[in-house]
């Protein structure tokens, strides 16, 4: 009697495996991707409860004049082509950041900034000139920071705000009356960017990308030089890559 119900036994068990061979085959696959995954770290967890945070700053500015031509140009001035070429620098500074929110800083980048600024003349025949503002400015940026929500170890930012600049290395009673080109040795700008931060297990990096724009007149008349009858202003305009480090 036992042997009639052999194959009855095969049957519930062959249902049973199928079942079982089918739930594996689910569960296995997330096993397998649990497995692969990789732990990544969060470096510098704490670093937004921090009220003030203190970094250093090297950059490279790409500086040029914006010039505004007076009516002399036309109608006094010898040369046909009056410009401004950008002319590399070099900047290093502080970095000093007081948080506000979770989405906003407070960011102060005191620096000392080396600029030579030219004007290139171009006159009929083939002929030109060429005179090179080289001077130091101490420069004070005030910044209002947004930062992004922080993704693992990065996040992006937008920086705006002012900086006041003052040039040091002025010797007036030397370039008075000269064939120099004179500036004034004051300057105020309007500044904003963009950045990357990458958190590491030590520091944080970020590179930025920051535009400036003069809002003084930096020119000065100068009675001996006549080649500068065609100007009427000039004012600054800088683009500045940065590498900070906090």
């Amino acid at each position: 009697m036992d042997t009639s119900y052999i194959w009855h036994l095969l049957y519930l068990h062959r249902k049973k495996s199928i079942a079982v061979c089918l739930l594996l085959a689910l569960i296995c696959p997330d096993l397998r991707a649990q497995s692969t995954m990789k732990y990544r770290r969060i470096h510098l967890e704490d670093y937004d409860d921090k009220t003030i945070r203190y970094g250093f700053l090297f950059a490279a500015p790409a500086t040029r004049f914006n010039i505004k031509y007076s009516d002399a140009y036309v109608s006094s001035d010898s040369a046909h082509q009056l410009y401004s070429p950008n002319n590399v620098g070099f900047r290093v500074g502080f970095v000093m950041s007081t948080i506000l929110s979770d989405h906003f800083d407070v960011r102060v980048t005191p620096a000392v900034s080396l600029y030579s600024r030219s004007i290139e003349y171009k006159y009929p025949g083939g002929t030109s000139r060429k005179e090179v503002r080289e001077s130091t400015w101490l420069e004070f940026p005030v910044l209002l920071k947004y930062k992004s929500k922080r993704r693992m170890n990065s996040r992006m930012y937008v920086v705006g705000g002012g900086s006041l600049g003052i040039e040091t290395n002025v010797r007036r009673r030397e370039v008075a009356g000269s064939s120099r080109l004179l500036t004034k040795n004051r300057d105020l700008t309007v500044e904003y960017g963009i950045g990357f931060e990458q958190f590491f297990e030590f520091f944080k990096f970020a590179p930025e990308i920051r535009f400036s724009h003069g809002l003084v007149n930096l020119f000065e008349p100068n009675q001996g030089n006549n080649a500068n009858i065609g100007l009427q202003k000039l004012r600054t305009h800088t683009v500045t890559l940065y590498l900070n480090f906090e």
